[in-house]
């Protein structure tokens, strides 16, 4: 039995699941770029999820589309994290409805006994901290891809 190559995954939508830090990376970096309004963002405080509803690029899809010569793409994907205890925010105004965040990064900082905090970094200085129980973090495709409307890939300045 052979490994499973990225290009087994093909068009499907991705659906996964990060328990430690190492799978987290993977997430973070499949979301870096992703943007969505500060109304798509939700914490249900009783059922102790918080809940992101994203416009992502498409990062794994990319290299692709640069040798097809095909336009990049983004979808709308759920970034879930699970076993939320508390919700801290800096430079995030959800007073502003038409306000749109830009999602650089996610990351863990452990805690004791398996909990500690879920870090969304965000673009212009904000952020989001998620104390949690346990690292439980799932980001799920729910759109099919769409041309991004930028026509092109997000870059950084180095």
């Amino acid at each position: 039995m052979a490994d499973a190559r990225f290009e087994d995954g093909g068009e499907a939508p991705l659906y996964l699941a990060a328990r430690d830090a190492e799978d987290l990376g993977v997430i973070a970096a499949l979301v870096q770029d992703a943007v969505f309004p500060v109304t798509e963002m939700r914490w249900d405080r009783q059922g102790r999820r918080f809940a992101l509803l994203l416009n992502r690029f498409r990062w794994e899809d990319r290299e692709a589309a640069t040798k097809a010569g095909r336009a990049y793409e983004r979808v709308r994907s759920l970034l879930v994290v699970d076993e939320v205890q508390a919700v801290r925010s800096q430079g995030v105004t959800r007073a502003e409805k038409d306000l749109v965040l830009s999602l650089l990064d996610v990351s863990w900082e452990p805690g004791e006994d398996g909990t500690g905090h879920v870090l969304l970094t965000l673009a212009g200085d904000g952020a989001i901290r998620l104390s949690v129980e346990a690292l439980e973090v799932t980001l799920k495709d729910v759109t099919r891809p769409y041309v991004a409307p930028s026509h092109r890939a997000p870059t950084h300045p180095e």
